[in-house]
C-alpha cells in the first residue's frame, strides 16, 4: 500500500520537503495541470521511482540543456513537480507511469545524496496575477482560447464544450500551461514559459506566437490529403505517447 493517496490530486505545500527527485529528459518540458505517460527503464530512474512510491509520490521533471553524455549534464533552472497518478511494473522490471504536473519550481541547488539519481533543493513558484492587468484578463483568455482553437486540426470549429471550459472555467494560468504544453514550440521557448510565473506575460507571449505562426502558415497551400501536417497541429494525438528515459 502506498504511503500517500494516489487519488488525491491536490498539492499540500505544507507537507512538501523542499527536495525534488530530478528526472531530466532532453525533449520534454512538463507543465502543471497536464498528464504525461512515462516509460522508466534505466536502473537509476527505477531507484528514483521506487523511492518516490515509498515516499511522497513526487518527481521533479527537469530538462537537459547540456551534453546528454556528460557525467552531470546541465539542466534548465526550472522544473515541474509532478505526482504519480498510476504506475504499472512490467515483467522486465521497467515501469509505465502517468504523471500529473502539479507545481512550478526553481532549482536552488543540487544535493549530494550518494544515490544514483540527482536530487535538488527546489523553491515552489506561485502563479502571479498582477492587479494592474485584471481588467484585460478576460479578453486575454478569450483571444488565447480562440487562437489555440485555430491551431488545432479542427480549426475554428473546435468542440464547443472544450472551448467553453478553456474560455470560461479554466483560470488563465491553467489555460496558458495547457497551451504551452500542447503547442509545437521548441524546448528553449517552453523552458522560458515554465520559468515565467506572470500569467499575463505567458498569455501575451503565447498569443503573439500563435498569431505569427498562423500568419506564416496562411500563405502556404495545405496538403490535400494530410491536413494533420498543419504546422500548428499538435505533435501527437491524445493520449500522448510515452516519453522514455
Amino acid at each position: 500500500m502506498l504511503p500517500w493517496n494516489a487519488e488525491d490530486l491536490t498539492f499540500d505545500e505544507s507537507t512538501f520537503s523542499g527536495v525534488g527527485r530530478l528526472f531530466p529528459l532532453p525533449n520534454l518540458v512538463m507543465f502543471p495541470h497536464v498528464m504525461q505517460p512515462l516509460h522508466i527503464f534505466e536502473p537509476r530512474y527505477r531507484e528514483m521511482l521506487n523511492e518516490a512510491l515509498d515516499g511522497d509520490g513526487l518527481l521533479a521533471m527537469s530538462v537537459l540543456q547540456g551534453d546528454e553524455d556528460a557525467h552531470r549534464p546541465e539542466l534548465c533552472s526550472h522544473v515541474c513537480l509532478g505526482r504519480i497518478v498510476t504506475h504499472h511494473r512490467l515483467d522486465d522490471g521497467h515501469y509505465n507511469i502517468l504523471l500529473l504536473g502539479m507545481r512550478r519550481a526553481r532549482i536552488v541547488r543540487e544535493l549530494e545524496t550518494g544515490q544514483s539519481f540527482r536530487s535538488a533543493e527546489v523553491e515552489l513558484i506561485d502563479d502571479l496575477y498582477p492587479g494592474a492587468g485584471h481588467d484585460g484578463r478576460a479578453e486575454l483568455q478569450r483571444v488565447l482560447t480562440e487562437r489555440f482553437g485555430e491551431s488545432l486540426d479542427g480549426g475554428p470549429a473546435v468542440d464547443d464544450a472544450m472551448r467553453s471550459f478553456l474560455s470560461d472555467e479554466a483560470p488563465l494560468g491553467v489555460l496558458t500551461d495547457l497551451v504551452s504544453f500542447a503547442a509545437p514550440l521548441d524546448v528553449a521557448a517552453k523552458c522560458r514559459l515554465l520559468g515565467e510565473n506572470n500569467v499575463d506575460h505567458r498569455a501575451e507571449w503565447l498569443i503573439r506566437w500563435l498569431e505569427q505562426a498562423h500568419s506564416a502558415h496562411a500563405g502556404k497551400p495545405k496538403p490535400a490529403t494530410h491536413p494533420a501536417h498543419d504546422m500548428m497541429a499538435p505533435k501527437g494525438k491524445f493520449p500522448p505517447k510515452f516519453s522514455i528515459n
